[in-house]
């Protein structure tokens, strides 16, 4: 996962979702990507490791308007916010559980 930091902060309404009290985990996917089932079920075990992580998923189709704003280009992308809804992580391609966790660190501050 590659560092973003681009002053962009997403909020609840733009994304369908509370963000999670410590950080989320946001998913861009399309109905027939096949990677972004894996990540689901992967970003999913890892919000429920986490104490105060969300997982969040948003079908990049029905969100071209937030696709193209954040330069989303390819499904499954994942989006690490920090607890104010900060991008501090971006990575295009099926993450490895390991390298969501240590995004994770960035996010999560104790």
């Amino acid at each position: 996962m590659r560092e973003r930091d681009d002053g962009a902060r997403l909020g609840a309404a733009e994304i369908g979702a509370e963000l999670g009290e410590r950080a989320t985990l946001l998913q861009f996917s399309s109905a027939f990507c096949q990677p972004c089932r894996a990540t689901r079920r992967t970003l999913a075990e890892v919000a429920g490791m986490v104490a105060g992580v969300a997982h969040v998923e948003i079908d990049a189709e029905d969100h071209l308007d937030l696709v193209r704003r954040l330069e989303v280009e390819r499904t499954p992308t994942v989006l690490v916010l920090d607890a104010g809804g900060a991008i501090v992580r971006r990575a295009a391609g099926q993450p490895r559980k390991a390298d969501v966790i240590a995004a994770l660190g960035a996010a999560v501050r104790d």
